[in-house]
């Protein structure tokens, strides 16, 4: 559900991550590259989304039993406001937002900010929500029940983020989000090959907060996920 190739700062090609998915059992993935705002991993503008479309297209032309579907991960701004125009996110098969800079917000301010991106029609799913990163960065002053709260209503699916600095939801925040009906989602957070198995983590964090297969949006057949997308 989160996928990281060359295009942006991955360390393998797009086909490549989708062999070893494959090969790993999995159905499809999401290439989540970066966008334009976050400069230092050469991230992705309108027009270069396009131009990786067609690479994705072709891939998918060329490989049997697993799809690729392509994503983008936004930066939220301090406004709440990404970096990507409408018309190029509804091109897109899935839209991934999370925060990138300004972690010192107020709990009031990066709450408005965070929920300003949930509501956000051609945005998906919320990336590492908290954004901490284990014994480097605590994570950001955020309204957990306002967030539930409008994911559910929104149709917003939350991340569990596997990549082990991560490990994003915590699993209490899993277990609240598993009461309240929110949609959840474990992604590898790959940024190459050797990355992948990470999914592992992330299943084992889900079991901490008490979620099942049933809670978790990538657990179904990629025709089922498409449906727990926004329309």
């Amino acid at each position: 559900m989160q996928v990281h190739s060359k295009w942006t700062d991955g360390a393998n090609s797009i086909r490549e991550m989708a062999e070893h998915s494959l090969e790993s059992g999995l159905e499809y993935i999401v290439i989540t590259d970066h966008s334009k705002a976050l400069a230092m991993t050469g991230g992705l503008d309108e027009e270069g989304l396009r131009k990786q479309r067609k690479e994705i297209d072709q891939v998918n032309g060329q490989l049997e039993g697993i799809t690729v579907l392509q994503g983008v991960e936004l930066n939220i701004l301090k406004d709440g406001s990404v970096d990507i125009s409408d018309d190029a996110l509804e091109e897109l098969d899935v839209g991934c937002a999370a925060v990138h800079s300004y972690f010192d917000l107020d709990k009031e301010e990066m709450t408005k900010r965070v929920l300003k991106a949930v509501e956000n029609s051609n945005i998906d799913i919320l990336l590492h929500p908290t954004t901490r990163e284990l014994h480097k960065r605590d994570a950001i002053q955020l309204d957990m029940d306002r967030l539930m709260e409008a994911a559910k209503e929104s149709g917003t699916i939350l991340d569990i983020d596997s990549y082990p600095e991560r490990l994003d939801l915590h699993d209490e925040h899993i277990r609240k989000a598993v009461q309240a009906g929110v949609k959840l989602g474990i992604s590898s957070d790959a940024h190459s090959i050797a990355h992948l198995h990470y999914l592992e983590l992330g299943i084992a964090q889900a079991r901490r907060g008490w979620a099942t297969a049933k809670d978790i949006v990538n657990t179904r057949k990629l025709e089922e996920f498409k449906k727990t997308l926004k329309d």
